[in-house]
């Protein structure tokens, strides 16, 4: 505010307000020093560079000419009187009171006046350095200093306007003059009240609670790094209010603040009132903001920042936007009500408005930067918080509007003041709006990321795919902003189908569902293609039940996730995984399995052919060689697939060697004959079954007992 200062004057006596000049041209509505024309006296003695003081030094002499044509030698007293106030304000009050009503108005003396100034700027001079000078009176009250400024407000008016013309003119000037000097004294006394504790606590500590407000609801990112599954959600800050949550004024401050704002504006300060008070709350509303670690930034600078700078931003001025909704901005409404009641609310109206125009545009600026930002998918979920908490803040401006219009009468200022909430209002859904599409274009992206992920070199040892894991801790957690997504899609979303104006089935239920089934379906096709990169058709069969299985399992085990896919989705995968079992099952142990058949070769006509039964054993122990050297080094990390795996394969081979063991066994010559062609007992096949897919190739052979 580009005010001159005010100049603080510690003395209000009549000496010392004739030898100050003012600091400032303060105004007082209808009372100009240049309606009122200097008289020829004052002309001829001070000239017109000095037209003030000399219209002070005319009323002494006046008022010494008047007091020596009524008493004689009164006009030089022998001492000086302590003005009585309390009887001049009689005379005051019944000056008046005779101009209200249609008979002759009484007069007043210019000594009065004179006298009547001087007693105020005394009554002022006394009150300096007291603490209870604004205090109301054990019944309520009016507290003395303010009923005189009041009295001498309402004078500086009746004189201004009085039909005698320039009868009171030096009178005029002594009022007015002390009265605006009183009003540099309330206003600096306001101003200093105003002074919330908070902005110089905040000024004393910088930039404290900033590493507090760095708390994420939720895991921001989902990169490729180490072990992406243990992602640890902290736990939600409450409300994420944070900062003091105190009125900022005990009663008996608001109780001052409303005595002098009462002052100010029945003397026409009203300016000067309104000032004041917003720049104040507007302080304590930034020291607020700073208290939780956040910053001014434009528009400029946030969209040059580097996501990992700016997400830490983003949760600070989650926090302190959602702070100033619903604690700032409430605390300053009802502060500006209890100053500036009955007949002056709407001037605290016009202040209420003005402080959460300027709070909101200024905080909104930095959301809007965030949507203009370059689009990525670790974004999304910084942006759908901002939403909600933009999204959210829309009632309480709405309750805002329709307490401003309910208290205010319907005048063009009121309606302004109602407009400029509905402007802030206006600006929310709009930056609400491009959150919304952003979000929306966002998540839509997905589909291009898995698109583009069409690496040629497969995963060693068929493992979950870094993709899989990826896009499905992804989708579990935009699964948690499941409500949001889907008012997103609605709301904010164009699709190829709304475009045509026929939308079927889920997608025109359920936008945000229908999209996330249709990157599922894409991820799924995706991996099917990765499989193909494996030539063994086992260790591709293993690739696609690691994955699916990881799909599912995440799937199953998010509720959120679990609703938008449905149960028929999770059906059809559990399927598919049944098949890819199989397949395994197939390719790799119907071979060993083969091996272990009599076929009508290894025995003929009721004789055992010990050659073909030695080539048996011998293909054995190579499949089982080269399956525990190449399958030991496969991985399945999920323990339940990995058991279910080895227990349907031992419940198939196991029991089939141990047969073919007991029929042929005993054909060999005990010793080495024995040794070199039976190299494995049932239980050695068990043990070499449960150290499969564990990531480590071990070779054979196992010696039996």
């Amino acid at each position: 505010m580009d005010r001159i200062p005010p100049q603080k004057s510690s003395s209000f006596s009549p000496a010392t307000f004739r030898e100050e000049r003012l600091g400032r041209n303060l105004s007082l509505g209808a009372i100009k020093l240049s309606e009122h024309g200097p008289t020829e006296r004052v002309k001829e003695e001070s000239g017109e560079g000095e037209r003030g003081r000399g219209v002070e030094n005319a009323g002494e002499e006046k008022a010494a000419e008047d007091a020596a044509e009524a008493g004689g030698d009164a006009a030089a007293p022998e001492e000086a009187v302590e003005p009585d106030l309390a009887a001049l304000s009689a005379e005051v009050d019944a000056f008046l009171a005779g101009r209200d009503g249609d008979a002759t108005p009484p007069g007043i003396s210019e000594v009065t006046l004179d006298k009547f100034a001087s007693a105020v700027e005394q009554e002022i001079g006394q009150s300096e350095g007291t603490g209870d000078k604004w205090a109301a009176g054990e019944n309520g009250e009016v507290p003395p200093l303010l009923a005189a400024i009041k009295r001498l407000a309402a004078l500086a008016a009746a004189l201004t306007a009085a039909a005698e013309g320039s009868k009171y003119t030096i009178g005029v000037h002594r009022v007015t003059g002390v009265l605006h000097r009183a009003m540099t004294f309330v206003e600096d006394e306001f101003q200093s009240t105003l002074e919330d504790p908070r902005v110089a606590k905040a000024a004393q500590t910088g930039d404290t609670g900033s590493a507090s407000s760095k708390s994420m609801r939720r895991p921001p990112s989902f990169g490729h790094g180490a072990d992406p599954d243990r992602c640890v959600i902290p736990s939600a800050e409450g409300s994420g209010a944070g900062g003091d949550n105190s009125p900022p004024f005990p009663p008996e401050t608001v109780d001052r603040l409303r005595a002098m704002a009462d002052a100010m504006i029945t003397a026409g300060y009203v300016t000067e009132c309104t000032q004041v008070f917003l720049v104040a709350r507007r302080n304590a509303l930034d020291a607020s903001l700073q208290s939780l670690g956040y910053e001014k930034a434009s528009i400029d600078d946030v969209v040059k920042m580097a996501w990992e700078a700016l997400e830490p931003e983003a949760s600070t001025w989650i926090k302190a936007f959602r702070h100033t909704i619903n604690v700032g901005l409430s605390g300053e409404h009802d502060l500006c009500a209890r100053v500036f009641p009955g007949a002056n609310d709407g001037i605290g109206r016009v202040i209420f408005v003005d402080l959460a125009h300027c709070a909101m545009l200024q905080m909104l600026n930095f959301t809007e930067a965030v949507a203009m930002t370059k689009r990525a998918a670790d974004k999304l979920f910084k942006v759908l918080d901002m939403y909600e908490v933009i999204r959210d803040a829309g009632p309480i401006i709405d309750a805002f509007i329709t307490a401003c219009a309910d208290g205010a009468a319907a005048t063009d200022s009121e309606s302004s003041n109602t407009d400029a909430l509905a402007d802030v209002k206006s600006e929310l859904a709009s930056v609400r709006s491009r959150l919304g599409e952003s979000a929306a274009a966002i998540f839509c992206d997905l589909e291009s990321s898995i698109r583009a992920d069409a690496g040629k070199q497969p995963v060693p040892g068929g493992a979950v795919h870094p993709l899989t894991r990826y896009m499905m801790n992804y989708l579990k957690y935009a699964c948690e902003y499941k409500n949001t997504l889907e008012q997103v899609f609605r709301e904010h979303h164009q699709t190829d189908s709304d475009d045509d104006g026929a939308a079927a089935g889920e997608s025109s239920n359920n936008p945000f569902a229908a999209q996330l089934m249709e990157v599922m379906e894409l991820l799924h096709g995706n991996l099917e293609a990765k499989s193909r990169l494996y030539k063994d058709p086992s260790l591709c069969s293993i690739f696609l039940m690691n994955n699916g299985r990881y799909m599912l399992q995440k799937i199953r085990g998010s509720p959120e996730i679990n609703a938008v896919v449905g149960e028929a989705w999770s059906r059809k995968r559990s399927t598919d995984l049944r098949q890819y079992h199989k397949n395994y099952q197939r390719e790799t142990w119907s071979r060993v399995l083969n091996l272990l058949r009599d076929d009508g070769v290894i025995t003929v006509k009721g004789s055992v052919q010990k050659t073909v039964l030695k080539e048996r054993f011998k293909q054995f122990n190579a499949a089982m060689d080269e399956i525990q050297r190449t399958q030991g080094a496969w991985v399945v990390s999920d323990e339940q697939l990995q058991s279910e795996l080895r227990v349907s394969i031992a419940a198939v081979v196991v029991p089939a060697y141990r047969s073919f063991l007991g029929r042929f066994a005993q054909h060999f010559s005990a010793g080495r004959q024995t040794e070199k062609y039976i190299k494995l007992s049932a239980e050695d096949l068990e043990a070499i079954i449960d150290e499969l897919f564990d990531g480590n190739a071990i070779s054979m052979p196992r010696r039996r007992n």
